[in-house]
């Protein structure tokens, strides 16, 4: 017969080896890119909070380019309504990018893993003329919060770059490690 105590110390263990064993995996997420460039990292930086890699084509630098590609994650950050990111990232955009436009393609925050695809274009900014676009990718996982987008040199952004670009970030997938 089990004893309380025996059933508490039980419990316990496997309370603790299940979140020693969570705590092993790293969530990641994982993006096929277009083959269309050679891309190569321009940028990665790591502390405990976050985690910024910046990619561009073979030929460009993170300085001069035409196209680049960012994924940010926030470690630990979890329980984050996505929905609210396009608005927050808009606030910020909008402090130099006055003209700056926000459009919200899609999203399922029932999900298990949350998610929303929309972007920012930007005409111009106060302290630089050249336009940027922006096609956000956001994802809650389970440890944490992934912002990934892909960035232009121009006004606007076609249909067919986001609608390629769409399903690039659609097809991509959460991993553990």
């Amino acid at each position: 017969m089990i004893t309380k105590r025996t059933l508490i110390i039980l419990l316990t263990l496997i309370t603790t080896s299940t979140l020693a064993f969570c705590q092993d995996k790293r969530e990641g997420l994982k993006i096929t890119w277009p083959e269309t460039y050679t891309w190569k990292v321009g940028s990665d930086q790591e502390n405990d909070s976050q985690h910024l890699v910046e990619m561009v084509p073979a030929e460009q630098t993170v300085d001069n380019w035409t196209i680049m590609v960012t994924m940010q994650t926030l470690k630990g950050m979890v329980n984050v309504p996505v929905a609210t990111i396009p608005e927050a990232l808009m606030s910020q955009a909008q402090k130099t990018a006055p003209e700056a436009k926000l459009t919200i393609f899609e999203k399922d925050e029932k999900a298990k893993t949350p998610w929303i695809l929309f972007k920012i274009e930007s005409p111009s900014f106060t302290n630089d003329p050249q336009p940027e676009s922006q096609l956000y990718y956001v994802i809650q996982g389970q440890t944490s919060l992934f912002i990934n987008f892909v960035a232009v040199k121009r006004r606007g952004l076609t249909d067919g770059f986001a609608s390629e670009w769409k399903l690039v970030f659609k097809s991509s997938e959460l991993v553990y490690e």
